[in-house]
């Protein structure tokens, strides 16, 4: 007999450091998820300067990034004010938050006793605040049993995409990870490269924007190949899975260690980076992959017009016997939202004691029940 659906909050701010993505969805008993609502709030300036500035080492950095991690339960929290109020639901109806916090560090690929990941947030604080159990801290567990704790989303990717031909998902947040559903076969996926990231963190310091509309700037250059090549060089593009990244490897003093001291112009780099997203997650496709029928973008890179052209100027040219590329909008469900789903949907495998890792994905020893509880 099956149950009512139930409903979960998913919380995401990714890499790219643009803001919060809030969701409310139900939940049925296989973990079929559905959106009900959302709501998008950017990240104020001073917010986003504390959490980049934590992303490389510095003075102070125990209470600096305490008083972040309030600050962002805080802005959380606001944001499930929000998203209730415009769905016309209580506190008491949510069954649980999931809560992915911001990824300060990322040291997966150390010797495991070393290994180590780092989302800051207070999840006790966003309970108290919202009055509903939150789920948080949902790669540390994946990691004790010595995977890399990342992606985390090719569980739901699973849930929500897979159908009866071969299909991928890319997932273009500030880095960029795949999830591959073969038609027969175990599910299997990995960090690829680069998303966002570099494209914004490019023209913040060139043109002061945060991020390049529909790859707009990125348009006007041209492609430096032997800068493209330099980039593609770079021993994390040839690392076999289970691999996971983040700005610990690719940041703005990563590219600018690739430029070196050529005078390359500002919108031929930017166009560059934009091929580099491109090219590290089709190369992957096509080496993993290659019988792919379709491949699906979700996260925010999917709304960039000049990014979704280079893909399929690409895989014209990679994959002979042709590949789709659709954003997930084609299955209903804004690219934006996806990451937020999915964590609403790893909040209710906690809750449900089912384990939401892959083994194939992380390179962990088993399934685990990824998250820690902290209870209204």
């Amino acid at each position: 007999m099956n149950t009512p659906p139930s409903l979960y909050i998913g919380l995401m701010s990714g890499t790219s450091l643009d803001g919060i993505d809030a969701v409310l969805a139900t939940l049925g008993d296989k973990g079929e998820t559905t959106l009900l609502h959302a709501v998008s709030k950017p990240f104020s300036p001073e917010l986003r300067d504390r959490l980049l500035a934590l992303q490389s080492p510095g003075d102070n950095e125990i209470q600096r990034e305490n008083h972040a991690a309030n600050a962002l339960a805080i802005a959380y929290a606001q944001a499930v004010h929000q998203l209730l109020t415009e769905a016309n639901y209580t506190p008491a109806d949510i069954s649980a938050i999931g809560a992915h916090g911001q990824t300060i560090r990322h040291q997966a690929g150390l010797e495991r006793e070393l290994a180590y990941t780092h989302q800051t947030l207070n999840p006790a604080l966003l309970a108290e605040l919202t009055g509903i159990d939150v789920i948080a801290d949902f790669r540390s567990r994946d990691m004790a049993a010595g995977g890399h704790g990342a992606p985390l989303v090719p569980a739901f990717h699973a849930q929500q995409f897979a159908n009866d031909k071969t299909v991928a998902v890319l997932n273009l947040g500030g880095i960029a990870n795949l999830t591959l559903l073969p038609q027969n076969g175990i599910v299997s996926g990995f960090d690829c490269g680069p998303g966002n990231l570099l494209m914004d963190a490019w023209i913040v310091e060139q043109r002061g924007l945060a991020f390049d509309r529909d790859g707009a700037w990125a348009s006007q250059g041209n492609v430096i190949q032997v800068l493209l090549d330099r980039m593609l060089a770079d021993p994390f593009f040839s690392k076999t899975p289970p691999k996971s990244t983040g700005r610990d490897d690719f940041h703005l003093g990563w590219l600018k260690e690739q430029i070196g001291s050529d005078p390359f112009k500002a919108e031929d780099v930017q166009a560059t980076i934009l091929r580099l997203t491109c090219d590290c997650a089709l190369n992957a496709l096509h080496q993993y992959a290659p019988e792919t029928h379709t491949l699906i973008l979700c996260g925010g890179g999917a709304r960039n017009t000049t990014l979704l052209n280079a893909f399929k100027e690409k895989a014209d040219s990679l994959f002979k016997n042709g590949l789709a590329i659709v954003t997930s909008d084609a299955m209903g469900i804004d690219p934006q939202l996806v990451e937020g789903l999915a964590f609403a949907w790893l909040a209710w495998a906690h809750k449900t004691k089912r384990p939401a890792n892959l083994p194939a994905v992380t390179g962990a020893k088993g399934p685990r029940i990824l998250g820690a509880c902290y209870p209204a």
